[in-house]
């Protein structure tokens, strides 16, 4: 039987309660689109446990690891922004299947590698489908699914599974990794990509911007190396601090490069990132909520791996079961975040779910050498996660309201980059106190206050940086 693939506008007219009633094509759609965000999600994190047994078979040194995770964050970050653009151009199916593609290939490499090199090869390639599939995958939920119930509903269940996958990944890759093997969580990402790629192209429909101005080259050029210098930089210094003569050159080239774009943008007749779009409260403020949402929850999750384990002893499997909590009480948010944001609005909703964050995050100051520390650990990350996913859903949906659907790529594409950087950010900068500190769970203390002031200062600056813009989310 072949599937209907004529697009249905869902709206809440659907029900009498406004709740979306989704059609079997609808669902389809976001089963294949929600799939691939999943399995980039789970590909941040499947990998962690098993570095060491990887650098073992490989024989790449301790330094050496961070590149594992390095070279995927690097084009996955870096090359957001340019993929958003040319699937709003060039076809966003066409992009999103091209980096389906290229993910599963890379996969497969990064599963068979034989040498360090091979493997980083893989892992390089994996980042850069993921840079296409996430902003592609991203504007075609937001062109099929229009403002309203029906798009709170598809972000709320995108936003979930993207936090989930974090989460599954952590203790999956643990489980994996003793039972079969490190290859396991790459072979994971292949069969993941199988599943998913025949699906897509009979249900995905093609969607583009209907006129094709010519690509900004040199935005796209300085904005790409931009962020992968200060993504390079960024992840260095997660392991090595920031005095590195490498790492102090690739912040300012970063931080030099992303001012040369803005000042590219001002003057380029087709710019990659519309500055008045840029100007939008929403969007500004949108994504300043979403990069303190996405940094800060990173951070505690680091910081707490750390305090349970080497503060509390728990094992790693004990470790992945307090995470896996964390996991189910955020597929549970995701369930509600439609509901909250349809009863309160999507910038209430974000304003709200930064102030519970940082409030539950506070709590965890409570934290000491007892076991029964573990308890409010778990109860406190729990709740504040389910305060994150709020955040995650609210803010995507802020950015991207009222947006044209030929921009919604570089909404997207802004939305994307803003999660990617948030991810990158968060451990180095805050993270490092702990590591560094002569006596860890003090050193834990400092960054869960820092922590909790930021996301809580957030909280106040975006509720007043949206209230004075009024806008009707």
């Amino acid at each position: 039987m072949a599937i209907d693939t004529t697009t249905r506008p869902t709206t809440p007219a659907d029900t009498p309660l406004g709740t979306p009633r989704l059609s079997t094509r609808d669902k389809l759609v976001l089963f294949v689109l929600c799939a691939a965000q999943f399995m980039v999600a789970l590909d941040f994190s499947v990998l962690n446990v098993a570095l060491p047994e990887l650098g073992s078979d490989l024989g790449m040194s301790r330094s050496a690891l961070q590149w594992a995770v390095t070279a995927f964050a690097l084009p996955s970050g870096g090359f957001l922004l340019l993929f958003g653009r040319i699937g709003d151009l060039y076809g966003r199916r066409r992009l999103f299947l091209a980096g389906l593609a290229l993910f599963g290939a890379a996969s497969l490499l990064a599963t068979l590698a034989w040498d360090p090199a091979s493997f980083l090869a893989g892992r390089a390639l994996q980042g850069l489908g993921a840079a296409a599939i996430v902003p592609a995958g991203m504007s075609l939920l937001t062109t099929t699914f229009p403002e309203g119930p029906a798009r709170d509903r598809a972000l709320g269940i995108s936003g979930t599974l993207l936090s989930l996958g974090f989460t599954v990944g952590m203790v999956a890759g643990g489980v994996l990794t003793d039972a079969f093997g490190w290859r396991s969580t790459m072979a994971l990402l292949s069969v993941f990509a199988l599943i998913v790629l025949p699906l897509a192209p009979g249900l995905l429909p093609e969607s583009r911007t209907p006129d094709r101005p010519r690509l900004d080259v040199p935005g796209a050029v300085t904005v790409t190396t931009g962020l992968l210098s200060l993504i390079y930089a960024l992840s260095t210094a997660a392991d090595h601090g920031f005095g590195r003569a490498d790492v102090i050159t690739a912040l300012a080239a970063g931080l030099l490069l992303l001012t040369a774009f803005t000042v590219v943008e001002s003057r380029s007749a087709a710019p990659l990132v519309s500055l008045p779009m840029l100007r939008r409260r929403t969007v500004a403020w949108g994504n300043v909520g979403g990069l303190v949402t996405f940094s800060m929850m990173s951070t505690v999750v680091f910081v707490l791996t750390l305090y349970f384990q080497e503060v509390l002893r728990l094992s790693a499997f004990e470790t992945g079961l307090v995470f896996g909590v964390q996991g189910v009480m955020s597929a549970v948010a995701g369930g509600l975040a439609a509901k909250v944001i349809g009863r309160f609005g999507a910038r209430r909703t974000l304003v709200g779910s930064l102030a519970g964050q940082g409030a539950l995050i506070a709590t965890l100051l409570l934290l000491n050498a007892h076991t029964w520390s573990v308890w409010l650990a778990t109860a406190a990350v729990s709740l504040a996660s389910m305060c994150h996913l709020g955040a995650i859903v609210s803010y995507g949906l802020t950015v991207t309201s009222g947006v044209p659907d030929e921009e919604q790529g570089l909404a997207t594409g802004l939305v994307t980059s803003t999660q990617q950087v948030g991810i990158t950010v968060g451990i180095p900068v805050l993270g490092v106190l702990a590591t560094t500190s002569g006596d860890l769970l003090a050193g834990v203390h400092t960054v869960l206050a820092l922590d909790a002031a930021v996301v809580l200062a957030a909280a106040a600056l975006v509720g007043l940086g949206l209230r004075r813009g009024r806008p009707r989310i």
